[in-house]
């Protein structure tokens, strides 16, 4: 308890909470390491922090209470300087910027273009050829 009420955790931080987590039994640690956002009610007991990491291309927040048990530890992995008490423009700053590099992109074909579809297309038009020129020989 000493120690998180120590802790100095501040808005622009990137830390790594390990989480302890139970299954079948187990129990295991996991990292959630990211951005801290927010930071509400200080170091009392209702104390809570927020952090945002980019998983799979999606932001996931996820809000920490300062005092609960399942915190194994938390590390301050970087130290940033922020103008600001609460980061949540980081939120719309992403998305812009994701709108931004898909305008820079340029559109492509989707259509299914693979070596093997395009050889069984030409050995088709071959057998139909074929059967044409046959049926005319035939005549």
């Amino acid at each position: 308890m000493t120690a998180r009420k120590e802790l100095d955790i501040r808005p622009g931080d990137t830390v790594r909470v390990w989480q302890r987590i139970e299954e079948k039994g187990k129990v295991r640690l996991q990292a959630f390491e990211g951005l801290v956002l927010a930071r509400k009610h200080g170091r009392e007991a209702g104390g809570t922090f927020t952090v945002r990491r980019v998983a799979s291309g999606v932001g996931v927040e996820r809000i920490f209470p300062l005092y609960a048990p399942m915190i194994d530890r938390v590390e301050i992995v970087k130290r940033s300087r922020v103008r600001r008490a609460k980061l949540y423009f980081i939120r719309e700053k992403v998305a812009r910027e994701a709108r931004r590099q898909l305008r820079h992109s340029k559109m492509m074909d989707t259509r299914v273009t693979t070596d093997t579809v395009n050889k069984e297309k030409a050995a088709e038009k071959e057998a139909v050829s074929a059967e044409a020129g046959v049926e005319a020989k035939s005549e």
